[in-house]
């Protein structure tokens, strides 16, 4: 099994519901592919390099997962059919990128709240 990470933006008209039941909709896709979802991470709203569809900001989520090479064919159609996904990129992680990700996954959780580090 290969290991993948996937970046998509969703519109930013959506409410915070309407998000979580979209990752959620990702997620169960790619498990009913045959795939593994290691990690999720919501990103929240960012303002976008240039308009994608007259909107200047976008929800992000990452999604790293297992599975075989069909399954990011398919996936992608499922981001392609859903007009809530502005953009998605999706890459294959080789033993560096997954070392990279641990590390960035450790620091996160050992990081403490903004609010805590200002005071």
């Amino acid at each position: 099994m290969n290991n993948y990470e996937t970046v998509f933006i969703l519109t930013p008209v959506l409410s915070e519901d309407q998000t979580k039941e979209a990752v959620k909709k990702f997620e169960q896709e790619i498990k009913t592919l045959g795939g593994k979802v290691t990690n999720s991470e919501s990103w929240g709203l960012k303002k976008l390099a240039y308009p994608i569809q007259k909107k200047t900001t976008g929800f992000y989520f990452l999604l790293e997962f297992e599975g075989e090479g069909n399954l990011v064919s398919e996936l992608e159609v499922t981001f392609k059919r859903d007009e809530r996904v502005m953009r998605f990129l999706t890459v294959k992680m080789d033993k560096h990128h997954q070392e990279w990700a641990e590390k960035r996954k450790s620091r996160m959780k050992g990081a403490k709240p903004a609010k805590a580090e200002a005071q």
